[in-house]
């Protein structure tokens, strides 16, 4: 057994700012679970196009709001105590709230490293 903090992660390469908020992996594939846990925060008025080509991802908000937009047009308000699953690798655009950040648990499976970086200079999106 073992216990992580945020402040602990943040001392380490698992802290990464993805340009448009950060990212603790509390929990990689070194750690030998078989899945990622990160504590995620979109900051407010941001917007990212993502795609993750190699993992399944499901956030759950824990604190602030924004909203997540499919590639047809639906956009989702996300809230406190919602969940978005990303069941199919899904291209998506993740929005930081208007005046909030956004601020998620987000599980990743298979687990990632713990080091990946977004590219949000890509016009089709990032993705890893």
């Amino acid at each position: 057994m073992f216990v992580r903090s945020l402040r602990e992660v943040e001392e380490t390469e698992r802290f990464v700012d993805w340009g448009n908020g950060t990212s603790h992996r509390l929990l990689t594939n070194d750690d030998g679970m078989g899945f990622t846990v990160c504590h995620t925060v979109v900051r407010a008025n941001t917007q990212a196009l993502l795609q993750y080509r190699n993992h399944l991802e499901a956030c759950y908000c824990i604190q602030g709001e924004g909203e997540v937009e499919d590639m047809d047009g639906n956009v989702f308000p996300i809230r406190v105590g919602d969940i978005y699953v990303l069941d199919k690798h899904d291209r998506h655009y993740l929005r930081g709230g208007k005046d909030k950040d956004l601020i998620l648990v987000s599980v990743f499976n298979p687990p990632l490293k713990g080091t990946e970086r977004h590219d949000l200079n890509n016009r089709s999106g990032s993705e890893y």
